[in-house]
């Protein structure tokens, strides 16, 4: 799976939301003083398509697309390079690091530690 751009995993996220959906249905989904233009947007959906994340179907004079990849897929894939680069292939280790950075509380550990043992049943 090629990695995506900053710019190409926001667009991805907005097409996961409103799939199937045309250029125009990913615009209408930014706020106004961050939208992009159209062309900008076609590009980078373009983008997606020739890393095989999206597939476009012809509707008369333009096109639909839908995800090709699911988000739930995307996700274990780019966390486990993060786990993998950042934190020495340990996700204790990224747990411990956001529980030193503040970034997770105990009762959120507990939380995430019932349902490590509820997955266990």
């Amino acid at each position: 799976m090629e990695k995506l751009t900053i710019q190409e995993e926001d667009v991805m996220r907005r097409v996961w939301r409103t799939e199937p959906c045309f250029v125009k249905d990913v615009l209408a989904t930014f706020e106004e003083e961050e939208k992009p233009p159209y062309t900008t947007l076609a590009s980078v959906i373009k983008n997606l398509e020739r890393k095989k994340y999206v597939k476009a179907r012809r509707c008369g004079n333009t096109y639909q697309y839908y995800s090709l990849i699911a988000k739930s897929e995307y996700k274990r894939t780019f966390m486990s390079g993060v786990v993998t680069n950042y934190f020495a292939d340990s996700y204790k280790e990224m747990v411990s690091f956001f529980a030193k950075e503040q970034k997770i509380s105990s009762d959120d550990l507990k939380e995430i530690i019932h349902m490590i043992e509820k997955g266990k049943e």
